[in-house]
């Protein structure tokens, strides 16, 4: 089956909805598990791992949840379509770089993943949108619990599960949420949030996890530690921490408004004019405007535009989305007029921001 024709179109996938997804873009639980009696991916052999993948797959594509799932190993993906399914946060970039004895199983949904001889034998994930972590642990568990009847994970009763990284070992549960946070980055309170999140024990990453920047101020939070804690408490804990920082976007936007509407305003103007007219432009530039007009569709700057239109956005002007949608290997420098020929297209029909302040009104003429 051919991945592309599996995944979700970008416009559904933008649609979808859930609680607090003005700056809650998705939820994630991860569990990490491994065979009791086998080398961790990243010591095995080739036939060793080619073995694991031979017992675990068959056992994941049996579970119910996974009825009409893509299955694949990761030596049959060609580069651009991993790389699609980084963007889509469907699996790690660690996992991309994988070939022979590792292997991927997501279902039709798109909101359970399983990644087979990632740094673990096996990293099972539940997405869901919006702030949706009880959720997504109960999806994850029931997973975890069926495969766990199938197949004799590695378990220590001192250490608990055991994993490949120690940070991991114990419950192996990794809780993250993806926040939009431009209010917070504009109002210059970002780094003194992150700092007192880092106090708790959690993680601030950029879009794509690990060592990577927070692009279109997008940021990932998630707990550090998984030993000597329960995995509703983990859950609870982060549940906690992100409701802190929902306010304090919520309150950051409103100061700003209160008291810097014109900055606001300029910076969500300007990044409507670049995007709606600009005849070539980055990716990392797309997505700091798009996070901009984001801001601005969720202040009701946009009348009759959806937020769907700048998260779809968000994920199709992304170099192998884009890459793929013309079927042909491109430049660089290629992309970056294919897509600002994109945006100009998908942003014809948005006229300028209302600005409360004036200068702006809805017999403005969408931009050319």
């Amino acid at each position: 089956m051919n991945i592309n024709e599996f995944l979700v179109p970008p416009a559904e996938s933008a649609r979808r909805k859930g609680p607090h997804d003005r700056i809650v873009m998705s939820s994630r639980v991860r569990l990490a598990r491994n065979i009791r009696n086998a080398s961790f991916p990243g010591w095995a052999k080739k036939p060793e791992r080619v073995r694991i993948l031979e017992l675990i797959k068959p056992a994941v594509e049996s579970l119910a949840e996974m009825r009409g799932a893509f299955s694949e190993s990761m030596d049959n993906l060609i580069p651009l379509d991993k790389q699609i399914l980084v963007e889509r946060h469907l699996i790690s970039r660690e996992h991309a770089a994988k070939g022979a004895g590792s292997g991927l199983v997501l279902n039709r949904e798109e909101s359970l993943c399983v990644m087979i001889n990632e740094e673990d034998h096996l990293r099972m994930q539940a997405l869901r949108p919006g702030l949706q972590l009880r959720q997504a642990w109960a999806a994850v568990d029931q997973v975890d619990s069926a495969l766990e009847r199938k197949l004799d994970y590695a378990f220590s009763s001192d250490l608990g599960y055991l994993t490949a990284c120690p940070t991991n070992l114990g419950t192996g549960i990794r809780v993250s949420a993806m926040l939009h946070l431009p209010g917070l980055v504009l109002a210059e309170q970002i780094n003194p949030i992150i700092t007192s999140v880092n106090k708790l024990g959690l993680a601030v990453r950029g879009l794509y996890g690990e060592g990577t920047e927070a692009l279109g101020n997008v940021f990932q939070v998630s707990n550090q530690m998984t030993l000597g804690e329960t995995e509703t408490a983990i859950v609870e804990r982060l549940e906690k921490v992100l409701a802190q920082i929902i306010e304090h976007e919520e309150n950051a936007r409103g100061v700003l408004l209160e008291k810097k509407p014109k900055m606001v305003y300029n910076n969500i103007g300007r990044a409507y004019g670049t995007l709606a007219n600009a005849h070539s432009i980055s990716s990392k530039e797309t997505m700091n405007h798009l996070s901009s007009m984001r801001l601005g569709m969720d202040l009701d700057l946009f009348p009759g535009s959806d937020r769907a239109l700048t998260d779809e956005l968000f994920i199709r002007t992304q170099p192998a989305h884009l890459q793929k949608q013309y079927s042909e290997k491109l430049s660089a420098e290629e992309r970056d007029v294919l897509r600002a020929d994109m945006l100009r297209e998908n942003l014809r029909g948005v006229s300028r921001p209302i600005s409360p302040l004036g200068g702006g009104g809805t017999h403005d003429k969408p931009a050319k």
